[in-house]
Protein backbone atom coordinates (compact mmCIF):
# COMPACT_ATOMS: atom_id res chain seq x y z
CA UNK A 1 0.00 0.00 0.00
CA UNK A 2 1.66 3.32 -1.24
CA UNK A 3 2.18 5.87 1.26
CA UNK A 4 0.53 8.93 0.16
CA UNK A 5 2.35 11.27 2.69
CA UNK A 6 4.57 13.40 1.17
CA UNK A 7 8.30 13.35 2.31
CA UNK A 8 10.62 15.63 4.14
CA UNK A 9 11.74 16.88 1.19
CA UNK A 10 8.54 17.65 -0.38
CA UNK A 11 7.53 19.86 2.56
CA UNK A 12 10.53 21.55 2.08
CA UNK A 13 9.97 22.42 -1.42
CA UNK A 14 6.05 23.60 -0.36
CA UNK A 15 4.50 20.71 -2.30
CA UNK A 16 1.58 19.34 -0.95
CA UNK A 17 -1.07 16.63 -2.42
CA UNK A 18 -4.16 17.97 -2.86
CA UNK A 19 -6.62 17.69 -0.55
CA UNK A 20 -9.52 14.71 -1.29
CA UNK A 21 -12.73 16.56 -2.96
CA UNK A 22 -15.61 16.49 -0.06
CA UNK A 23 -17.66 13.65 -0.49
CA UNK A 24 -21.36 15.07 -1.93
CA UNK A 25 -23.98 15.43 0.86
CA UNK A 26 -27.47 14.90 -0.54
CA UNK A 27 -29.75 17.92 -0.34
CA UNK A 28 -32.68 17.10 2.83
CA UNK A 29 -35.81 15.88 1.40
CA UNK A 30 -39.03 18.52 1.01
CA UNK A 31 -41.27 18.06 3.55
CA UNK A 32 -44.44 16.19 2.72
CA UNK A 33 -47.13 18.61 1.50
CA UNK A 34 -49.80 19.25 4.70
CA UNK A 35 -53.26 20.14 3.31
CA UNK A 36 -54.35 23.34 5.45
CA UNK A 37 -57.16 22.86 7.71
CA UNK A 38 -60.17 23.67 6.76
CA UNK A 39 -62.06 27.09 8.42
CA UNK A 40 -63.70 27.22 11.38
CA UNK A 41 -67.51 28.26 10.37
CA UNK A 42 -67.96 31.40 12.14
CA UNK A 43 -71.68 32.59 13.46
CA UNK A 44 -74.48 32.74 10.58
CA UNK A 45 -74.63 36.52 10.99
CA UNK A 46 -70.77 36.92 9.58
CA UNK A 47 -72.04 35.39 6.31
CA UNK A 48 -72.29 37.66 3.04
CA UNK A 49 -74.90 36.42 2.44
CA UNK A 50 -76.39 36.91 5.88
CA UNK A 51 -75.06 40.96 5.77
CA UNK A 52 -76.08 41.42 2.13
CA UNK A 53 -79.67 40.80 3.37
CA UNK A 54 -79.53 42.89 6.76
CA UNK A 55 -78.35 45.38 4.60
CA UNK A 56 -80.83 45.09 1.99
CA UNK A 57 -83.63 45.33 5.07
CA UNK A 58 -81.90 48.65 6.65
CA UNK A 59 -83.06 51.86 5.28
CA UNK A 60 -80.76 54.11 3.94
CA UNK A 61 -79.98 57.07 6.91
CA UNK A 62 -81.88 60.52 5.99
CA UNK A 63 -80.19 62.92 4.12
CA UNK A 64 -78.73 66.16 5.76
CA UNK A 65 -81.77 68.77 5.76
CA UNK A 66 -81.00 71.69 3.49
CA UNK A 67 -79.64 74.32 5.43
CA UNK A 68 -81.69 77.29 4.58
CA UNK A 69 -80.39 80.27 2.38
CA UNK A 70 -79.23 83.16 4.66
CA UNK A 71 -80.90 86.83 3.57
CA UNK A 72 -78.34 89.44 3.23
CA UNK A 73 -79.14 90.89 6.41
CA UNK A 74 -78.27 87.69 7.91
CA UNK A 75 -74.99 87.67 6.46
CA UNK A 76 -74.24 90.96 7.16
CA UNK A 77 -75.09 90.58 10.96
CA UNK A 78 -73.13 87.67 10.63
CA UNK A 79 -70.02 89.66 9.31
CA UNK A 80 -70.35 92.45 11.51
CA UNK A 81 -70.48 90.09 14.81
CA UNK A 82 -67.31 90.62 16.34
CA UNK A 83 -68.02 94.53 15.83
CA UNK A 84 -71.43 94.28 16.99
CA UNK A 85 -70.17 92.65 19.59
CA UNK A 86 -67.80 94.39 21.20
CA UNK A 87 -69.90 97.15 20.72
CA UNK A 88 -72.62 95.37 22.74
CA UNK A 89 -70.91 94.19 25.41
CA UNK A 90 -69.07 97.42 25.90
CA UNK A 91 -72.11 99.43 25.94
CA UNK A 92 -73.51 97.26 28.78
CA UNK A 93 -70.71 97.41 31.03
CA UNK A 94 -70.96 101.54 31.20
CA UNK A 95 -74.79 101.30 30.77
CA UNK A 96 -76.59 99.39 33.76
CA UNK A 97 -80.24 101.24 33.98
CA UNK A 98 -78.32 104.14 36.15
CA UNK A 99 -78.90 108.18 35.51
CA UNK A 100 -76.90 109.05 32.49
CA UNK A 101 -73.51 111.01 33.83
CA UNK A 102 -70.45 112.39 32.40
CA UNK A 103 -68.69 109.93 32.85
CA UNK A 104 -70.80 107.46 31.68
CA UNK A 105 -70.45 109.80 28.02
CA UNK A 106 -67.05 109.78 28.63
CA UNK A 107 -66.78 105.92 28.85
CA UNK A 108 -69.15 105.79 25.77
CA UNK A 109 -66.57 107.98 23.69
CA UNK A 110 -64.07 105.62 24.44
CA UNK A 111 -65.82 102.64 23.71
CA UNK A 112 -66.63 104.34 19.92
CA UNK A 113 -63.13 105.59 19.37
CA UNK A 114 -61.64 102.09 19.92
CA UNK A 115 -64.02 100.96 17.33
CA UNK A 116 -62.81 103.46 14.54
CA UNK A 117 -66.23 105.17 14.52
CA UNK A 118 -63.43 108.78 15.05
CA UNK A 119 -63.93 111.12 17.21
CA UNK A 120 -66.18 113.79 15.24
CA UNK A 121 -68.88 110.47 15.17
CA UNK A 122 -68.38 109.66 18.77
CA UNK A 123 -68.71 113.04 19.73
CA UNK A 124 -72.28 113.04 17.62
CA UNK A 125 -73.42 109.97 19.82
CA UNK A 126 -72.42 111.45 23.14
CA UNK A 127 -73.99 114.89 22.33
CA UNK A 128 -77.14 113.40 21.12
CA UNK A 129 -77.59 110.98 24.24
CA UNK A 130 -76.58 114.75 26.56
CA UNK A 131 -79.37 116.39 24.96
CA UNK A 132 -82.02 114.01 25.16
CA UNK A 133 -81.46 111.78 28.33
CA UNK A 134 -79.01 113.16 30.51
CA UNK A 135 -79.34 112.75 34.43
CA UNK A 136 -82.20 109.99 33.19
CA UNK A 137 -82.12 106.25 33.84
CA UNK A 138 -81.08 104.74 30.47
CA UNK A 139 -80.81 101.27 29.73
CA UNK A 140 -78.04 99.80 26.64
CA UNK A 141 -80.29 98.95 24.13
CA UNK A 142 -81.65 103.18 24.31
CA UNK A 143 -77.79 104.17 23.98
CA UNK A 144 -77.83 101.41 20.97
CA UNK A 145 -80.82 102.57 19.53
CA UNK A 146 -79.56 105.99 19.35
CA UNK A 147 -75.96 105.26 18.04
CA UNK A 148 -78.00 103.27 15.35
CA UNK A 149 -79.89 106.26 14.43
CA UNK A 150 -76.91 108.38 14.40
CA UNK A 151 -74.59 106.08 11.97
CA UNK A 152 -77.99 106.37 9.80
CA UNK A 153 -77.37 110.05 9.35
CA UNK A 154 -74.15 110.07 8.42
CA UNK A 155 -74.50 106.75 5.64
CA UNK A 156 -77.46 107.77 4.61
CA UNK A 157 -76.18 110.16 2.43
CA UNK A 158 -73.34 107.73 0.81
CA UNK A 159 -75.25 105.00 0.76
CA UNK A 160 -75.29 105.02 -3.21
CA UNK A 161 -75.67 102.21 -6.09
CA UNK A 162 -72.98 102.06 -8.78
CA UNK A 163 -74.67 103.29 -11.61
CA UNK A 164 -73.94 101.25 -15.00
CA UNK A 165 -74.55 104.28 -17.97
CA UNK A 166 -75.89 102.29 -20.62
CA UNK A 167 -75.02 105.10 -23.08
CA UNK A 168 -71.10 104.18 -22.39
CA UNK A 169 -69.70 100.73 -24.34
CA UNK A 170 -67.85 100.01 -22.77
CA UNK A 171 -68.60 101.60 -19.20
CA UNK A 172 -65.16 100.95 -17.76
CA UNK A 173 -64.71 100.65 -13.97
CA UNK A 174 -61.17 100.99 -12.72
CA UNK A 175 -60.09 98.85 -9.20
CA UNK A 176 -57.31 100.42 -7.48
CA UNK A 177 -56.27 99.95 -3.73
CA UNK A 178 -53.38 98.73 -1.74
CA UNK A 179 -51.79 95.51 -1.56
CA UNK A 180 -54.47 92.25 -0.04
CA UNK A 181 -57.24 94.67 -0.04
CA UNK A 182 -59.62 92.40 -2.29
CA UNK A 183 -59.33 94.31 -5.44
CA UNK A 184 -59.19 90.96 -7.83
CA UNK A 185 -61.52 89.05 -5.82
CA UNK A 186 -63.81 92.03 -5.48
CA UNK A 187 -64.08 92.22 -9.86
CA UNK A 188 -65.23 88.68 -9.52
CA UNK A 189 -68.05 89.28 -7.46
CA UNK A 190 -69.54 92.32 -9.01
CA UNK A 191 -69.11 90.26 -12.51
CA UNK A 192 -71.13 87.86 -11.04
CA UNK A 193 -73.88 90.39 -10.11
CA UNK A 194 -73.20 92.26 -13.04
CA UNK A 195 -73.96 89.04 -15.37
CA UNK A 196 -76.98 87.96 -13.09
CA UNK A 197 -78.41 91.65 -14.64
CA UNK A 198 -77.98 90.36 -18.40
CA UNK A 199 -74.74 92.65 -19.00
CA UNK A 200 -72.23 91.70 -21.13
CA UNK A 201 -68.62 91.26 -18.95
CA UNK A 202 -65.24 91.24 -19.89
CA UNK A 203 -62.40 91.15 -17.07
CA UNK A 204 -58.81 92.89 -18.04
CA UNK A 205 -56.32 91.13 -15.92
CA UNK A 206 -54.10 94.65 -14.86
CA UNK A 207 -52.45 92.96 -12.15
CA UNK A 208 -49.39 92.07 -14.10
CA UNK A 209 -46.82 92.15 -11.14
CA UNK A 210 -48.34 88.66 -10.25
CA UNK A 211 -48.67 85.52 -12.08
CA UNK A 212 -51.43 84.33 -9.20
CA UNK A 213 -53.51 87.70 -9.76
CA UNK A 214 -53.89 86.48 -13.65
CA UNK A 215 -54.90 82.97 -12.81
CA UNK A 216 -57.67 84.21 -10.06
CA UNK A 217 -59.07 86.67 -12.66
CA UNK A 218 -59.27 83.85 -15.06
CA UNK A 219 -60.49 81.39 -12.42
CA UNK A 220 -63.31 84.23 -11.63
CA UNK A 221 -63.82 84.93 -15.81
CA UNK A 222 -64.83 81.15 -16.31
CA UNK A 223 -67.07 81.54 -13.12
CA UNK A 224 -69.03 83.70 -14.49
CA UNK A 225 -69.06 83.43 -17.87
CA UNK A 226 -66.95 87.19 -19.01
CA UNK A 227 -63.65 87.12 -21.29
CA UNK A 228 -60.60 87.97 -19.68
CA UNK A 229 -57.52 89.75 -21.33
CA UNK A 230 -54.68 88.75 -20.10
CA UNK A 231 -50.62 88.78 -20.51
CA UNK A 232 -47.66 87.68 -19.58
CA UNK A 233 -46.75 88.72 -15.84
CA UNK A 234 -44.31 91.39 -16.26
CA UNK A 235 -46.21 92.81 -18.92
CA UNK A 236 -46.79 96.37 -19.33
CA UNK A 237 -50.36 97.14 -17.42
CA UNK A 238 -51.10 100.45 -19.43
CA UNK A 239 -50.64 98.51 -22.41
CA UNK A 240 -53.05 95.97 -21.29
CA UNK A 241 -55.09 98.41 -19.86
CA UNK A 242 -55.42 100.36 -23.12
CA UNK A 243 -55.92 96.78 -25.56
CA UNK A 244 -58.46 95.99 -23.31
CA UNK A 245 -60.94 99.36 -23.56
CA UNK A 246 -60.01 98.36 -27.85
CA UNK A 247 -61.29 95.39 -27.65
CA UNK A 248 -64.36 95.63 -25.16
CA UNK A 249 -65.22 98.77 -27.70
CA UNK A 250 -64.92 96.28 -30.82
CA UNK A 251 -67.10 93.39 -29.32
CA UNK A 252 -69.91 95.32 -27.95
CA UNK A 253 -69.05 94.38 -24.32
CA UNK A 254 -71.50 96.29 -21.64
CA UNK A 255 -68.83 96.59 -18.86
CA UNK A 256 -64.84 96.56 -18.60
CA UNK A 257 -63.68 95.72 -15.21
CA UNK A 258 -59.98 95.87 -15.04
CA UNK A 259 -57.87 95.06 -12.11
CA UNK A 260 -54.40 96.56 -10.96
CA UNK A 261 -51.69 95.96 -9.15
CA UNK A 262 -51.65 96.51 -5.22
CA UNK A 263 -49.41 99.71 -4.46
CA UNK A 264 -49.06 101.48 -1.06
CA UNK A 265 -50.39 104.74 -1.33
CA UNK A 266 -46.68 106.66 0.04
CA UNK A 267 -44.84 104.75 -3.03
CA UNK A 268 -44.46 108.05 -5.59
CA UNK A 269 -43.19 106.16 -8.63
CA UNK A 270 -46.56 103.65 -8.11
CA UNK A 271 -48.94 105.78 -7.76
CA UNK A 272 -47.30 107.40 -10.75
CA UNK A 273 -47.51 104.50 -12.94
CA UNK A 274 -51.65 104.06 -11.86
CA UNK A 275 -51.73 107.70 -13.30
CA UNK A 276 -50.23 106.08 -16.83
CA UNK A 277 -53.00 103.66 -16.81
CA UNK A 278 -55.19 106.10 -16.49
CA UNK A 279 -54.15 108.14 -18.96
CA UNK A 280 -53.57 105.48 -21.44
CA UNK A 281 -57.24 104.66 -21.11
CA UNK A 282 -58.30 108.10 -22.05
CA UNK A 283 -56.54 107.83 -25.61
CA UNK A 284 -59.29 105.08 -26.21
CA UNK A 285 -62.05 106.66 -24.46
CA UNK A 286 -61.23 110.04 -23.26
CA UNK A 287 -64.54 109.69 -20.63
CA UNK A 288 -62.89 106.59 -19.25
CA UNK A 289 -62.36 105.37 -16.65
CA UNK A 290 -66.26 105.78 -16.20
CA UNK A 291 -66.04 104.79 -12.68
CA UNK A 292 -63.05 104.21 -10.12
CA UNK A 293 -63.66 102.35 -7.02
CA UNK A 294 -61.08 102.29 -4.26
CA UNK A 295 -61.24 99.07 -2.13
CA UNK A 296 -60.16 99.61 1.10
CA UNK A 297 -59.55 96.94 3.61
CA UNK A 298 -61.58 97.22 7.00
CA UNK A 299 -58.96 95.42 9.18
CA UNK A 300 -56.49 98.17 8.25
CA UNK A 301 -58.18 100.73 10.91
CA UNK A 302 -57.37 104.33 10.63
CA UNK A 303 -54.47 103.96 7.74
CA UNK A 304 -58.00 103.32 5.86
CA UNK A 305 -58.44 107.23 5.94
CA UNK A 306 -54.76 107.96 4.52
CA UNK A 307 -55.51 105.48 1.45
CA UNK A 308 -58.92 107.25 0.40
CA UNK A 309 -57.04 110.76 1.05
CA UNK A 310 -53.90 109.85 -1.55
CA UNK A 311 -56.11 107.46 -3.91
CA UNK A 312 -58.83 109.71 -4.33
CA UNK A 313 -56.13 112.79 -5.08
CA UNK A 314 -54.00 110.67 -7.87
CA UNK A 315 -56.25 108.44 -8.90
CA UNK A 316 -59.60 110.38 -9.33
CA UNK A 317 -61.60 107.56 -6.66
CA UNK A 318 -65.33 107.70 -7.14
CA UNK A 319 -66.80 105.45 -5.19
CA UNK A 320 -66.07 102.92 -2.69
CA UNK A 321 -65.85 99.08 -1.70
CA UNK A 322 -65.83 97.87 2.23
CA UNK A 323 -64.16 94.16 2.10
CA UNK A 324 -63.44 91.97 5.33
CA UNK A 325 -66.11 93.87 7.68
CA UNK A 326 -66.05 90.22 8.77
CA UNK A 327 -62.47 90.27 10.07
CA UNK A 328 -61.92 93.25 12.43
CA UNK A 329 -63.97 94.27 15.70
CA UNK A 330 -63.61 97.99 14.20
CA UNK A 331 -66.16 98.31 11.52
CA UNK A 332 -66.69 101.97 12.74
CA UNK A 333 -64.21 102.89 10.26
CA UNK A 334 -66.64 102.57 7.52
CA UNK A 335 -68.45 105.69 9.36
CA UNK A 336 -65.30 107.55 10.05
CA UNK A 337 -64.66 107.65 6.27
CA UNK A 338 -67.81 108.80 5.24
CA UNK A 339 -67.95 111.24 7.63
CA UNK A 340 -64.75 112.86 6.21
CA UNK A 341 -65.03 112.54 2.75
CA UNK A 342 -68.56 111.73 1.77
CA UNK A 343 -67.70 109.50 -0.83
CA UNK A 344 -70.21 107.13 -2.45
CA UNK A 345 -70.10 103.66 -0.52
CA UNK A 346 -71.39 100.84 -3.41
CA UNK A 347 -70.67 98.33 -2.02
CA UNK A 348 -69.65 95.86 1.05
CA UNK A 349 -68.64 92.39 1.83
CA UNK A 350 -68.51 90.66 4.64
CA UNK A 351 -66.73 87.45 3.02
CA UNK A 352 -65.18 85.42 0.23
CA UNK A 353 -68.27 83.73 -1.27
CA UNK A 354 -69.77 84.87 -4.73
CA UNK A 355 -73.36 86.66 -2.62
CA UNK A 356 -71.41 88.07 0.14
CA UNK A 357 -71.34 91.53 -1.56
CA UNK A 358 -74.25 93.54 -1.83
CA UNK A 359 -75.16 97.21 -2.66
CA UNK A 360 -74.61 99.00 0.56
CA UNK A 361 -77.63 99.98 2.50
CA UNK A 362 -77.20 102.89 5.80
CA UNK A 363 -79.80 101.24 8.09
CA UNK A 364 -78.84 98.10 7.33
CA UNK A 365 -75.17 99.02 8.18
CA UNK A 366 -76.41 100.51 11.37
CA UNK A 367 -79.11 98.23 12.61
CA UNK A 368 -76.18 95.24 12.15
CA UNK A 369 -72.97 96.68 14.17
CA UNK A 370 -75.14 98.51 16.68
CA UNK A 371 -76.75 95.12 17.64
CA UNK A 372 -80.24 96.41 17.16
CA UNK A 373 -81.82 93.95 15.21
Amino acid sequence: MADNKPSFFDRLRGVVAPAPAPTPVAPPAPPAETQAPEPTPGPPETTPAYIEKVAAATPPPPAPAPQPKLSWFQRLTGGLKRSSDQLTSGIASVFTKKKLDAAMLEELEDILIQADFGLEMSTRVTDALRRDRFDRDIAPDEVRAVLADEIVKVLAPVAKPLDIDGTKQPYVILMVGVNGTGKTTTIGKLSALLHAEGKKVMLAAGDTFRAAAIEQLQVWGDRTGAEVIKRPAGSDASGLAFDAVTEARAKGIDVLLIDTAGRLQNRDELMGELEKIIRVIRKVDDTAPHATLLTLDATTGQNALNQVEIFGKRAGVTGLVMTKLDGTARGGILVAIAEKFGLPVHFIGVGEGVDNIEAFEAADFAAAIAGKH
